[in-house]
């Protein structure tokens, strides 16, 4: 095993530019990097639906016995700005140089899979079968996840999604389903001085709408928000028309459907009130997910937690990942990486988590085997 390597990996990775939509060259570093430690590689079709210059990267490592199977999974995207990133490392911690992000999000991640993959393969201990699907397009709303054919997946037993800030050991157990909108009100297009009362306006509909409906936290599971208003030509001219965009979520499914009805019928009725009319178009942005404290894989990652020394700490988050996209389909958690400041050029992360992170796989992994 070596720390050295792993640190190595990491650097490397965040070296190689990897802005959305434009992976390859960090695709292509870590199919050679799984291919050295035995595992079969290939790239899907996804980038015909992402736009993106790679698909998403599927990875095998047959198991030595019939043993359960194990799903690991990072993005290779990063948010900008991530060009030219010359990472800093002082102090036990490798930080961003302060002009651009660090990259941590999502290639500590990566580091610690790839590194857990090369210590399976030489450590010629009993393991049953890894799978690794690295995505892209995760910043851009999950796209690479969401275009993955998600067959991939079956015949796993757990998915390990690792892409949480915070210390190795959080294990998010809980994640929103998620809603966006698009509403178009439509009114009537008049002057302003010579003619108004022959004008309706969107922006009066819009604005009676969105202080109908709450906004920000509801309560411990339920947010909602409006994120932007377009629309109108002139001060002149009443507006015709206004574009309303905004998003709710909720760990509790009824609620959020609730929540989305409401805000539908307010829109509707505010459109009414003052003549007009809307269009509101929903996406769900993907489902949630929630386990119980006492679920079996929770338990199984809580315990290979404190195999390594790690304090095991569950936790719901409003956030969503490609963990979202996968657990339709196979128990995924997603897991802290240990980056902080992620998003922003303050980004850094501790070597010593980067090791927790990749010895945590490692317990996984022969727990799974027992």
């Amino acid at each position: 095993m070596s720390d050295a390597r792993l640190l190595e990996t990491f650097l490397d990775l965040v070296r190689i530019d990897s802005p959305t939509g434009a992976e390859s060259q960090v695709a292509e570093y870590c199919a050679r990097q799984l291919k050295a430690a035995g595992c079969t590689v290939r790239f899907d079709d996804s980038a015909e639906q992402t736009g993106a210059d790679v698909g998403n990267i599927i990875a095998h490592l047959e198991g030595s016995e019939v043993l359960r199977t194990l799903v690991l999974s990072a993005h290779m995207d990063c948010v900008d700005p991530c060009a030219g990133v010359e990472p800093v490392v002082e102090g036990g911690l490798v930080r961003s140089a302060g002009d651009t992000v660090l990259g941590g999000d999502d290639k500590a991640g990566i580091a610690a899979i790839i590194e857990s993959i090369h210590r399976l393969a030489e450590s010629g201990s009993h393991h049953g079968p890894v799978r690794v699907v690295l995505t892209v397009s995760e910043e851009t709303g999950l796209q690479g996840a969401k275009a993955l054919d998600h067959s991939v997946l079956d015949g796993g037993d757990l998915c390990l999604v690792l892409d949480a800030d915070g210390e190795p050991g959080g294990i998010v157990i809980g994640a929103p389903t998620h809603y966006t909108f698009a509403a178009m009100f439509m009114g009537t297009t008049a002057h302003a001085g010579v003619s108004p009362e022959k004008g309706t306006s969107a922006i009066s509909m819009a604005a009676k709408a969105i202080c109908a409906f709450p906004q920000g936290r509801l309560d411990d599971e339920t947010t909602a928000n409006v994120g932007t208003i377009s629309g109108g030509t002139a001060t002149n001219v009443i507006p015709g028309s206004v574009l309303v965009t905004g998003e709710c979520r909720s760990l509790d499914a009824a609620r959020v459907e609730l929540l989305r009805s409401g805000m539908e019928q307010a829109m509707n009725e505010a459109a009414r009130a003052e003549g007009g009319r809307v269009t509101v178009t929903w996406t769900r942005e993907y489902e949630g997910f929630r386990f119980d404290q006492g679920d079996p894989v929770v338990d199984l990652v809580s315990a290979a937690c404190v195999d390594v020394g790690l304090v095991p700490r569950t936790f719901n988050t409003g956030g969503g990942s490609d963990g979202s996209i996968f657990a339709s389909r196979i128990p995924t958690l997603v897991l802290s990486c240990g980056m902080s400041e992620v998003h922003s050029t303050s980004e850094q992360i501790k070597i010593a988590d980067l090791e927790s992170l990749t010895a945590l796989m490692g317990a996984v992994i022969a727990r799974m085997a027992k």
